[in-house]
């Protein structure tokens, strides 16, 4: 029965540890997802340190995959101390992400007034121009989440570029369609997004950082699995009792 036990321990484990390999490459693809949305989002931020939770998803990505190679030989050898090292690396993997997650939920919370309080400055900043970097962000999101001004299309009344452009217009990135129908022209509003875009980035980045936290909590309660599996197969071997020969056979008198 104890026998039994631990093959389908070793199997399980075994199953898990090709699932901490999977695992690695689709943490180290949802940090890299969050790397190139922020590069899109960014003039929208100004604290950098949004980026951590990406960065220790993908460094607990890399470790996944090293904890999943030495699980699997420790698992096939049945090698006490290479077992033990895969419990451990486990355990602190397990805390990073539970730290992933805590800071997924404070940076989260902070998006909202991260983007409320650099979304103007941004917008007045925008000039139409291709080389400016405000004005690339800026179109690239009100086609990206089909929006326009912060809380309208009436909000690039109040900017530098449309008093000095004196055309009555918004930037051709708020039109519907780009079938050249649409100029952007005030006296044709129905032409326009009518949404703001402030809300829609908060959304967006908030929709981006739960991947994230749903990512590493998944992944977390697998490893728990792992390294249940782990001490089941450490606990039952150090309980057997030392392999002793059988001799057979002696001496009459």
């Amino acid at each position: 029965m104890g026998q039994c036990g631990i093959t389908s321990s070793k199997t399980v484990l075994v199953f898990l540890n090709l699932i901490f390999w999977a695992a690695a490459g689709i943490l180290c693809y949802v940090g890299a997802y969050v790397f190139i949305t922020y590069d899109d989002y960014d003039h929208f931020f100004e604290d950098v340190y949004t980026l951590i939770p990406a960065v220790i998803i993908i460094a607990v990505g890399a470790l996944l995959f090293i904890t999943g190679l030495i699980g699997c030989c420790a698992t096939v050898r049945e090698s006490h101390c290479g077992l033990t090292t895969f419990v451990v690396i486990l355990l602190l993997v397990f805390m990073t992400e539970v730290a992933v997650v805590v800071l997924g939920y404070v940076y989260r919370a902070k998006v909202e007034d991260e983007v409320n309080s650099s979304i103007i400055k941004v917008y007045d900043e925008y000039n139409g121009t291709n080389s400016n970097s405000q004005s690339r962000a800026i179109d690239y999101v009100q086609r990206q989440l089909q929006c326009c001004g912060i809380h309208n299309y009436s909000d690039w009344q109040n900017t530098r570029w449309y008093k000095e452009s004196k055309n009555n217009s918004v930037p051709i990135s708020c039109c519907k369609t780009v079938t050249g129908i649409c100029t952007g022209s005030l006296t044709h509003p129905e032409d326009l997004y009518q949404e703001g875009c402030e809300a829609l980035v908060v959304k967006k980045l908030k929709e981006i950082m739960m991947y994230v936290i749903w990512t590493a909590l998944t992944f977390a309660a697998i490893q728990m699995l792992g390294m249940l599996c782990a001490c089941v197969v450490l606990c039952r071997r150090s309980r057997d009792p030392p392999y002793e020969p059988l001799i057979t056979g002696g001496t009459y008198a």
